[in-house]
């Protein structure tokens, strides 16, 4: 077996690949949102502004669903293959979430209203 050695160079190279992918990516993130508030200030003044309506029933039911069903699978995985141990967070932590948004669903006052809007 030969140990290879990466040159001084090869290792600066790969230590700021990822700085500078972070950095891009955040500029990038920073000017969509600036151009992003540039364009509701101007529909503002212009009268044109409608807000987005959230619906949190449907978000709150599909959240909990998708986290309490990929939390049990990878509870089940984790327990499977390392047993009891650190690890098992990684599935307990989204199926304890998800079914704090099935709870949150179901028990929500203002839910129960089944006059649509």
């Amino acid at each position: 077996m030969q140990n290879s050695v990466t040159s001084a160079g090869a290792q600066v190279v790969l230590a700021v690949i990822p700085i500078v992918g972070i950095v891009i990516g955040g500029i990038i993130i920073f000017f969509y949102l600036l151009w992003h508030h540039h364009e509701i200030k101007l529909q503002i003044r212009t009268g044109g502004y409608k807000p987005a309506k959230f619906d949190l029933k449907t978000f709150s039911l599909l959240v909990g669903l998708l986290l309490t069903g990929t939390g049990f699978v990878l509870t089940l995985f984790f327990l499977l293959m390392a047993g009891l141990g650190y690890a098992l967070l990684g599935g307990v932590i989204p199926l304890v979430l998800g079914l704090c948004m099935l709870v949150f669903y179901k028990v929500n006052p203002d839910f129960r209203n089944t006059n649509a809007d």
